[in-house]
């Protein structure tokens, strides 16, 4: 095998443990993050006497399904692909690369670690402003015994404080997505950049040493027999 061959057989290991790695994660993270959701579905307690906001409780079930959906699908592409790619990098054979589909699939690998990554970590902070709501909105107003005014509930105030807190929070993360993902798509540039140039240089040593065997070759006495 020569170089050049070599340091691409490098190369497509190390996208198959990457892709590995990507879809280990989507199915943990997908796994957890869906069952939490399906929990705080089942285990949340509606208050028959409080009358409820239509659009809270529409937008509860409908952010519970949407994440529960997201993170299932990214679950179904991980579960379907990653044994594939499981049986390929056991095999202690440099060739079995070629059969895995990672490189056939790499969109849908892509699609799963978004959906699991960002788009469903983003509902999820959703899913925790909204059950917040719904858990502690029923709580009874206090009316005040001296303008006879009436203030918020203590229930209110709960939901208003976890709001604040995880708008912020949601924010500084997609801020933090953006970042991170700009820089890993800069890394990707640059190393891809770098492993070009090194394959240059290889082919360029490559046809040199075959250029001189070809001048010792001729240059050698056998060469001079009819």
């Amino acid at each position: 095998m020569s170089l050049n061959e070599h340091s691409l057989q490098a190369l497509s290991w190390r996208k198959l443990y990457l892709s590995r790695a990507k879809l280990k994660a989507s199915s943990r993270t997908s796994a957890l993050l869906s069952g939490f959701a399906m929990v705080a579905m089942v285990e949340v307690q509606l208050e028959p006497e409080h009358e409820y906001p239509a659009g809270l409780l529409i937008a509860f079930s409908a952010c519970t399904t949407i994440l529960v959906a997201v993170h299932l699908f990214a679950l179904m592409i991980s579960t379907c692909i990653l044994p594939n790619i499981e049986a390929v990098s056991n095999v202690h054979n440099l060739n079995s690369v070629k059969e895995s589909p990672h490189e056939r699939m790499h969109r849908h690998i892509e699609l799963a670690w978004a959906f699991s990554t960002v788009i469903g970590t983003l509902l999820f902070l959703a899913e925790v402003v909204l059950l917040c709501w719904v858990k502690f909105l029923p709580l009874k107003r206090l009316a005040s015994q001296n303008n006879g005014t009436t203030t918020i509930s203590a229930g209110q105030a709960a939901a208003i404080a976890s709001t604040s807190i995880m708008v912020p929070f949601a924010l500084v993360f997609i801020v933090f997505a953006v970042h991170f993902y700009r820089s890993l798509v800069s890394h990707k540039t640059d190393r891809q950049f770098q492993e070009l140039a090194e394959l240059s240089n290889i082919t360029r040593l490559q046809n040199q040493l075959d250029h001189r065997a070809e001048a010792a070759a001729l240059q050698s006495p056998a060469s001079h027999f009819p």
